[in-house]
């Protein structure tokens, strides 16, 4: 469904542009701000308001939005009972429009390889999304500002859930994201120190090039096209993006996955975060699935998919 374009100041805090190009630059130049204190973006306020009921968890969001029932962080628990699995666990980040049974059976494949997991639901996703939604169209949209703080919502949401599991005694943390849950994770992994390792499953160094040139996000271009150019919607997507925070990275580690003929997570973007990790010299490990984005989700390749990255936490975690 196409949704109409907006800059979405006020989801930021930001004043009326009074006008596109006004409200453009002013995007521009908090977007550069906000890169440039990332760890003031992305702070977080201590939780103290976990509830575990059977295997669902809840916590407040640290983002209040206007949705009331997206304020609420679902989770879903996957505890390995094996000495391994009380000692090591995974946050598990799904793609955009994830349902509420998405990545469970991923979740109980790292239960095999003896990981503990918890999966969670993005913002305005499953149980999340307010009842005029049919789709998540909220957390990436043609409403620009919004993209940026949901996404960031997502982050904070991560980081709390990661929290969380230190405090039921998790001693190595990983982070599994897939699609939109991949750059998400890396950010997450990028902005919180007890993330130890993270698999990246569909990949691009920008957040904008994926919507601009992805075939998923063709409806969202159509809207975007005409109000704002791909290189200033880069550059207020800058914040949500991985390209500026590589180094972060550095000490931690990565598996990057793509897929070879990926037309939703285009493939060249996919290999430019491959070159810019080995330019920033960041350690990482590289699997290229023979299949496209979607078709990772289809026999045999979800097999392939999930054994890399299950194998790859095991024994980095």
């Amino acid at each position: 469904m196409e949704r109409p374009f907006e800059w979405g100041l006020d989801w930021l805090g930001q004043q009326d542009g009074h006008g596109d190009e006004s409200a453009c630059l002013q995007l521009e130049r908090w977007a550069d701000d906000a890169v440039s204190t990332s760890d003031d973006f992305y702070a977080l306020e201590p939780c103290t308001s976990y509830r575990l009921a059977g295997d669902r968890l809840t916590f407040p969001s640290a983002i209040a939005t206007p949705h009331s029932g997206n304020n609420t962080v679902r989770a879903r628990y996957f505890p390995s009972t094996t000495p391994e699995g009380k000692r090591r666990a995974v946050l598990v980040m799904p793609q955009w429009n994830a349902d509420a049974e998405g990545h469970v059976g991923l979740c109980r494949l790292l239960n095999t390889f003896r990981i503990s997991a918890l999966r969670l639901s993005l913002p305005y996703h499953d149980d999340r999304m307010p009842p005029e939604l049919r789709r998540a169209d909220y957390i990436v949209s043609a409403n620009v500002g919004r993209t940026v703080q949901v996404c960031r919502q997502a982050v904070l949401d991560a980081r709390r859930a990661i929290q969380w599991l230190a405090s039921e005694g998790y001693e190595s943390i990983g982070i599994l994201g897939t699609s939109l849950g991949s750059c998400l994770s890396m950010l997450t992994a990028a902005h919180e120190p007890l993330v130890k390792t993270a698999a990246l499953n569909h990949i691009s160094p920008y957040f904008a090039d994926v919507v601009w040139d992805g075939l998923s996000t063709t409806h969202v271009r159509r809207t975007l096209d005409g109000r704002v150019d791909l290189d200033r919607l880069r550059r207020i997507w800058m914040p949500i993006s991985p390209f500026p925070y590589l180094s972060r990275l550095q000490g931690k580690r990565v598996l990057l996955v793509y897929a070879r003929y990926d037309l939703t997570f285009p493939v060249e973007l996919s290999r430019m975060l491959v070159r810019e990790f080995e330019r920033q010299g960041v350690a990482h490990e590289l699997t290229v699935l023979p299949c496209g984005h979607y078709s990772t989700g289809v026999t045999p390749f979800k097999w392939m998919d999930g054994f890399t990255l299950s194998r790859f936490l095991a024994r980095n975690l």
